[in-house]
């Protein structure tokens, strides 16, 4: 019986050994360039016997697989079934998805998220060394991430889960710290210690010299560690008794036409801050009910800031913190498969979050690094799309081993390859 079908092209199999993800060979060679696995063997826990998996034979392969796509740890067999991948990269030993689960479990109580913590540090390190900068602005945000776990905890939106802060660099979109938190933790919790953190990430000669956050860290210590260390700040403010005293004192004349509504600034104090503070109010109109004008009211918007540009200007700075922040969490939690937790113990998922912290790093240097300016504003789905899913195959030759791919991807694979050993060298 002859077989039907849409179209007249025929299916066959073949011996020759092929990839699907040439490119993220490349990722891959650039991170074994970058010292990846060294650093991983050398700052985490090591097997308990001479047989067991190393932690770089664990998170190596995640590195990659959260860089191509995968989303979970089962999603790991897609890696492990690429024998072409696996003939170019160390890829020989690739524990199951179980094994790995088991390595995170062990690794969260067992100094995991301390040595994870070395190894960014570490690449930071290098990856700020010649980037000509000596300041950097610090956006941190807090972000939930809904589990069905029977020991995660409620979140203040209503579903059980976790409540973890990243801090990014915006100008270069790095993450310089993450705390994973459990889910019932506020949002404006350890604010102060976190910075500190962020800060303490940084090398040596490098420093946080600007701030932006959202209202959960308008505390005093915060804006008081921001004025005795010269950073400039904007955060949003809370709106509480003192802060619409403040703007309730403002004169009519003063509030100036700003998009669809004003804008009009005070200064302010809080009870334990040293030194006052600007604050930047907008005030649009506001309705409760739709069709219903007698309900029609006003909605304030205050930010709180020591910069002595425009007040247009302190709104228009601290209003990038959604590309620089906010975007950058949902590339880490949706682009990265950070929006699902593996584990039900808090610790393991806590490793887990770090190494796609880690992911997200290797990949944001590895763009910046080596690839041109109109590739640095991709996300890692496009990257997927046009680089990291390319076709290549394997040919052994002599002692050599050939990555083949097509024409037209061979001057963009060298110039990878080149650059990527010339960071190496660094």
């Amino acid at each position: 019986m002859i077989k039907q079908t849409v179209l007249p092209f025929k299916l066959e199999t073949t011996n020759d050994l092929i990839t699907s993800h040439a490119g993220l060979a490349l990722l891959g060679e650039f991170a074994i360039g970058l010292g990846l696995n060294k650093a991983l063997d050398r700052y985490l826990p090591e097997p308990g016997s001479g047989a067991g998996y190393l932690a770089s034979e664990h998170v190596f392969p995640v590195v990659l697989m959260l860089n191509g796509g995968g989303r979970s740890l089962e999603d790991m067999r897609v890696i492990r079934s690429d024998e072409g991948l696996r003939e170019i990269l160390p890829l020989q030993r690739i524990p199951s998805s179980d094994a790995t689960g088991d390595w995170l479990r062990r690794s969260g109580v067992n100094g995991g998220l301390e040595g994870l913590e070395m190894v960014n540090r570490r690449f930071l390190k290098r990856g700020l060394k010649y980037d000509g900068l000596k300041g950097y602005t610090l956006d941190i945000d807090a972000t939930g991430i809904e589990a069905e776990k029977i020991s995660a905890k409620m979140t203040y939106k209503g579903y059980r889960g976790y409540m973890p802060i990243v801090g990014h660099l915006a100008e270069n979109g790095l993450i310089v710290g993450d705390e994973f938190r459990e889910g019932n933790e506020s949002p404006g919790g350890r604010n102060f210690e976190f910075i500190k953190y962020c800060a303490r990430q940084l090398p040596k000669g490098k420093r946080i010299k600007a701030l932006r956050a959202d209202s959960a860290a308008y505390q005093a210590k915060v804006i008081n560690y921001c004025q005795s260390h010269g950073i400039e700040f904007a955060m949003g403010a809370d709106l509480d008794k003192a802060v619409m005293k403040e703007i309730r004192n403002i004169k009519e004349e003063d509030w100036k036409p700003y998009q669809n509504g004003y804008m009009a600034e005070t200064v302010h104090c809080m009870n334990k801050t040293d030194e006052a503070f600007r604050l930047v109010v907008i005030r649009r109109p506001y309705q409760v009910k739709l069709f219903d004008e007698a309900e029609a009211s006003e909605k304030y918007t205050a930010i709180a800031s020591n910069r002595e540009d425009s007040a247009e200007e302190v709104v228009q700075w601290y209003n990038q913190r959604g590309e620089c922040s906010e975007n950058r969490i949902k590339e880490l939690k949706i682009g990265f498969g950070m929006e699902r937790m593996p584990c039900g113990q808090f610790e393991a998922n806590a490793v887990f979050f770090r190494m796609g912290a880690l992911s997200y790093n290797v990949g944001r240097l590895f763009v910046l690094k080596t690839l041109g300016e109109s590739w640095h504003r991709h996300q890692v789905e496009t990257l997927r799309w046009k680089l990291y899913q390319s076709a290549g195959k394997i040919v052994f030759h002599g002692r050599h081993v050939y990555l083949k791919v097509r024409r037209h991807l061979q001057g963009l694979f060298s110039e990878i390859r080149l650059k990527s050993w010339e960071f190496a060298c660094i």
